[in-house]
């Protein structure tokens, strides 16, 4: 193995992919860590199973940017258990690039309440990852029991998702027991509003409720659409876009929505968390400011949490706030080390796909034109990496096929 560049990459799934497979192509070698078996990330476990065609069309993307020599896959490792930051440091990369995403919710600011998880509160990303894999046979993780009437805190795509889920899985049951027969897919595709009336039912008849959306500021200022730049057309324009896309979700899929409300504190009965206590807010920009003297309370039997989500903390690595702490985040410069970068997700916060894959590829294409000759690691060096990284494979049982060891650990009703 001659002299060279060596990145290691934690996560593989859309900005993972995307910047490995652009340092491969300039003859970098990159040992990719992936926590689970398969790199896909968010678009697995995040994005609702009905997003079908799109889940498949990011897989094969993945899947076409990983299968490259020069990309040593290293699955079912995860950082801060199998590894730890400084650890990862001291085998002398080239960088160290996070591409972890956001997979820790943001915390209800209601003093107490994660004491009733799985007591009344489900957090979003452990409920969308059971909603996509629940009806697979070897799904061994949490279950969680939808029922009528949940309140959901939130205000972006991930709460109206979260709604989404929720009452197309009443829908469906109750569609079923009177015996319609439909599936989610169904739902979600034609609206619950519309497959009812195909199917000449009454959609009230059914007796669901549907669960409430609770968001802090107004319906034009989720954050459901961008605003392309800081003129007065562009705000009316993306502020329309936006309550167009909460009121046709509504219709269609029959959830409610109540707007200026910041939980303020919990309603507990027999150990469970069975109501909150809400301000209702004053909107001053992005601001939701509580209003004295406004405590109003909601009470539903389940509440789900959608307010966002952010990188986990880990050992060694030094936060600003929710977020690792980059000097620049354009590059997704860390600034406590040198030689250590972040990409998607987990520098933006944004969740999208297409910002995350754009951003890795930015990052990527600055450091490889940084990089000279010079730099490269010295062959032993190199060589010293690569044992690591083939015991760790050894270990997982990888043997370095990435197309069988695919086609291995996808199960045949991944849905």
């Amino acid at each position: 193995m001659p002299d060279s560049h060596v990145v290691c990459i934690v996560g593989g799934a859309c900005a993972g992919s995307a910047a490995a497979n652009m340092f491969a192509e300039a003859g970098i070698e990159v040992v990719l860590l992936e926590q689970n078996s398969k790199p896909y990330g968010k678009v697995e476990d995040g994005l609702p199973r009905w997003h079908k065609i799109q889940r498949r069309k990011e897989y094969d993307m993945i899947d076409s940017l990983l299968v490259h020599p020069n990309i040593h896959y290293v699955p079912l490792t995860r950082l801060g258990e199998h590894y730890q930051f400084e650890e990862l440091l001291d085998w002398g990369f080239t960088a160290l690039i996070f591409a972890n995403g956001a997979w820790k919710d943001r915390p209800v600011e209601v003093e107490g309440i994660d004491d009733y998880i799985d007591k009344g509160l489900v957090y979003q990303n452990p409920f969308i990852y059971w909603f996509n894999h629940m009806n697979e046979k070897a799904y061994d993780g949490p279950s969680y029991e939808v029922v009528d009437d949940m309140g959901i805190f939130g205000g972006g795509l991930s709460s109206i998702d979260c709604a989404k889920a929720v009452q197309c899985l009443l829908y469906e049951r109750a569609l079923n027991e009177r015996g319609v027969e439909c599936t989610l897919y169904d739902l979600e595709h034609k609206g619950i509003t519309h497959f009812c009336e195909q199917h000449d039912i009454d959609p009230e008849s059914l007796g669901i409720k549907g669960c409430t959306l609770y968001y802090r500021r107004r319906k034009y200022d989720m954050p459901l659409a961008s605003q392309k730049d800081r003129s007065e057309e562009a705000r009316a324009k993306a502020e329309a876009t936006r309550a167009k896309i909460l009121d046709l979700a509504m219709e269609k899929y029959r959830f409610t929505y109540a707007e200026r409300h910041l939980a303020k504190d919990k309603i507990i009965e027999n150990d469970r968390l069975v109501g909150v206590v809400f301000n209702r807010t004053r909107v001053d920009g992005r601001k939701a400011i509580p209003l004295p003297g406004t405590e109003v309370e909601k009470r539903h039997p389940a509440w789900i949490s959608s307010i966002g989500s952010v990188p986990e903390p880990l050992d060694g690595v030094e936060m600003t706030g929710a977020f690792y702490k980059f000097e620049d985040w354009d590059l997704g410069v860390y600034g406590p080390r040198e030689n250590v970068y972040g990409v998607g997700n987990a520098v933006t916060g944004q969740g999208n796909i297409v910002v995350s894959r754009k951003h890795a590829q930015a990052v990527a294409e600055h450091l490889i034109g940084q990089w000279g000759d010079s730099d490269k690691l010295p062959e032993a060096r190199v060589g010293e990496i690569l044992e690591k990284v083939k015991a760790r494979q050894a270990e997982v049982g990888y043997d370095g096929d990435y197309t069988a060891w695919i086609e291995k650990v996808i199960p045949e009703d991944l849905e």
